[in-house]
């Protein structure tokens, strides 16, 4: 997952913690595939780990 957020360009600590907020948060299992690297929105929010 890492290697895969490096290639397409996404920050991968912002991106893990994005994805297990929204597990923990009960993200509905039919939409699990939104949270895949390569079919998440790529944010400026997700670039910049705070």
């Amino acid at each position: 997952m890492i290697e895969t957020c490096r290639l397409i360009d996404i920050e991968p600590h912002a991106y893990l913690a994005d994805v297990i907020t929204k597990i923990v948060n009960a993200h509905p299992n039919s939409q699990v595939d939104d949270l895949l690297p390569w079919a998440y929105p790529i944010a400026p929010a997700l670039r910049v780990v705070a």
